[in-house]
């Protein structure tokens, strides 16, 4: 998990052409480049009043890596929790997300874990990931003493694929009586069914710089082994979206996702679950995790900050 100081970044493959081998390797590369300090130019630098730290849970059959951020010097009472889980699908690293998760943890002030969840690959389906992320909540709210938490102010929030686990995390939460104060979920996936790019931003965006269809193909192909049903796995189609915690709703506009948080905002809303939805105009695909290049970003994580901040207030 070290970060290092000066890496190239891989070139982009062939994404429908991959091989399983040529995935590992891709993704190795690419998230030694994220967690590098040459990458500090794409993805911000951490705030200064946070304290960072790799920890692990230890889960019914495996241990999971965490990023732990910590307000620097609190003496105070139990902080709340804020499980994040970083998008990426089959690439990406907790640290990718240092600098809105480090601001969160200073500003809130808040206990943030980001989960380094199991990527996608043909070994591993995305109901891996779902896992991860339910499970790292469960026993963080089970287990908040020596994490100094306050189990009874807990929220989820993940990123593009994260969003997608942390919207499952939320539905399971309400199943299991385990009480949530947010969920936020920045341009998520929210479906992964066969209609899964059949929504018009799919086809107006279908080849952004940040993601494009033929990755989105990948993804769902690995994600999705034959004989599974997609819709288990996929919170817009989840029978009953009642009574689960209020939730914020990213939108970037220049996404191929974009109608994917639109649709799931008005789902939670039609179901009586307080979603508030907020778009970003120009915005691409994991802009949050690049505030070097996308001035959107500010903003989002400010509204991210306020909308954390009441729903733990109220």
């Amino acid at each position: 998990m070290s970060e290092e100081t000066t890496l190239p970044r891989p070139a982009e493959p062939d994404w429908l052409a991959m091989t399983a081998e040529e995935l590992i390797a891709y993704r190795e590369a690419e998230n030694r480049f994220r967690a590098s300090a040459a990458a500090r130019a794409f993805t911000g630098e951490p705030d200064p009043g946070a304290v960072i730290e790799w920890r692990e849970l230890a889960l019914p059959g495996r241990d999971l890596p965490v990023r732990v951020y910590r307000p620097t010097d609190h003496d105070g009472p139990a902080l709340p929790l804020v499980v994040h889980v970083h998008g990426g699908g089959f690439v990406g690293t907790a640290v990718q997300s240092d600098w809105v998760n480090s601001h969160l943890a200073a500003r809130l002030p808040a206990v943030v874990v980001s989960v380094e969840h199991r990527l996608v690959d043909p070994d591993h389906p995305v109901a891996d990931a779902v896992d991860d992320g339910w499970d790292a909540l469960r026993h963080l709210v089970r287990d908040a003493g020596p994490w100094g938490i306050d189990p009874a102010q807990a929220a989820v929030f993940g990123e593009s694929c994260g969003g997608l686990i942390s919207a499952l995390a939320a539905i399971r939460a309400r199943e299991a009586g385990l009480p949530l104060r947010a969920q936020v979920l920045v341009n998520p996936a929210t479906e992964l069914t066969a209609t899964m790019l059949e929504h018009g931003s799919a086809a107006e965006h279908a080849h952004t710089p940040t993601l494009s269809v033929p990755v989105l193909r990948l993804f769902q192909r690995l994600a999705v082994p034959p004989g599974t049903d997609a819709r288990t796995l996929s919170p817009l189609h989840a029978g009953d979206l009642g009574g689960l915690a209020p939730a914020l709703v990213v939108v970037p506009t220049h996404d191929p996702l974009a109608d994917h948080g639109r649709r799931y905002a008005e789902r939670l809303d039609a179901a009586g679950t307080p979603a508030r939805l907020t778009e970003h105009g120009g915005a691409g695909h994991a802009f949050l995790s690049m505030p070097g290049v996308a001035p959107q970003a500010e903003a989002a994580r400010a509204e991210i900050l306020a909308f954390l901040r009441t729903s733990f207030a109220a």
